[in-house]
């Protein structure tokens, strides 16, 4: 019985902390770029306000579950401030961040900008294994206590960008994020690990009315599997963008978005997991709302293709 008490514990723990130490996935990264790197606020010439919702691996139970929100805009022709909020939920473990970012932009040539930014903020975690039902009573009192902790935060990155290109690196936590530790079949700590997010992007014109828009996602973080995600989507009349990605040795996704009026983009994507947790779910689901406020009625933004 000593063994199957022991058993049951390392293998909960190993399984939340094999998730959690990873930040949240988004096949839709090209357009939730300022929640991963704080160099991007202010980068468009607009108020930018963004929602994303993300169901991973429906069918699983305590399969994570991510929000993010996020506001931006330009101070000036150099500075740029924004805030962004994430909240995620992986099995028994809730954890929400809140950030401010700033940016400083710098022209170094005809219609290149090199973007520099900071991050600061809190991430609030709460670990219930209690929420957990197990098939026996026989398991410690004191493996189910209950961590709450508030962790303060920062992070940056660069982001380099013209009409067409783009490339960033950031790395908005490095006071890293969740893993959890035990001893004796208990939670006894709850601590952090930094994520490295590259990415880059380019729009080619095929015609007047096409545009191909491919684009690569990296993040690792130590201890945490590299996630890959190689992107390739058609832009038509800058309103209907549609397109396929494939997260390596993950899972392949279709996107769709839409600019219903000048102002508003909506979008989703459908993710099929072609490893083995393929077999225990129907895939993962994701929306996105992207809001531009331009600075004035009069003015007509250009378009934006990240």
């Amino acid at each position: 019985m000593k063994i199957e008490k022991a058993l049951l514990g390392l293998l909960i723990l190993l399984s939340v902390s094999f998730y959690a130490q990873q930040d949240p996935q988004y096949t839709h990264y090209m357009y939730n770029m300022n929640i991963i790197n704080p160099a991007y606020a202010g980068s468009n010439e607009s108020m930018s306000i963004n929602f994303l919702g993300r169901s991973q691996w429906v069918g699983i139970d305590g399969a994570p579950q991510t929000i993010t929100f996020g506001i931006h805009s330009p101070t000036g022709k150099k500075l740029g401030l924004g805030l962004s909020f994430i909240a995620d939920k992986i099995g028994p473990v809730k954890e929400q961040t809140a950030y401010g970012d700033f940016s400083f932009t710098v022209q170094v040539g005809e219609g290149r900008n090199l973007g520099f930014g900071i991050k600061a903020g809190f991430t609030f975690i709460d670990v219930n294994l209690s929420s957990i039902e197990l098939l026996n009573n026989n398991t410690p009192t004191n493996f189910f206590n209950r961590i709450n902790k508030a962790i303060p935060n920062f992070g940056a990155g660069v982001f380099y960008h013209t009409d067409k290109f783009y490339a960033g690196f950031s790395i908005p936590n490095m006071i890293k994020t969740i893993h959890l530790e035990g001893s004796n079949s208990a939670i006894t700590r709850v601590s952090e690990e930094a994520h490295y997010f590259l990415t880059s992007g380019y729009v080619f014109d095929i015609n007047r009315n096409v545009k191909f828009k491919p684009s690569f996602l990296v993040k690792t973080a130590p201890g945490a599997p590299t996630s890959i995600d190689l992107s390739s989507n058609i832009l038509l009349n800058d309103k209907l963008e549609f397109g396929l990605s494939y997260r390596v040795n993950s899972s392949i996704s279709a996107l769709f978005n839409i600019k219903t009026t000048d102002n508003l983009r909506i979008g989703y994507a459908y993710d099929y997991s072609i490893n083995n947790l393929g077999n225990f779910n129907s895939g993962s689901h994701e929306i996105f709302l992207l809001f531009d406020l331009p600075f004035s009625s009069d003015r007509i933004l250009s378009p934006r293709f990240f």
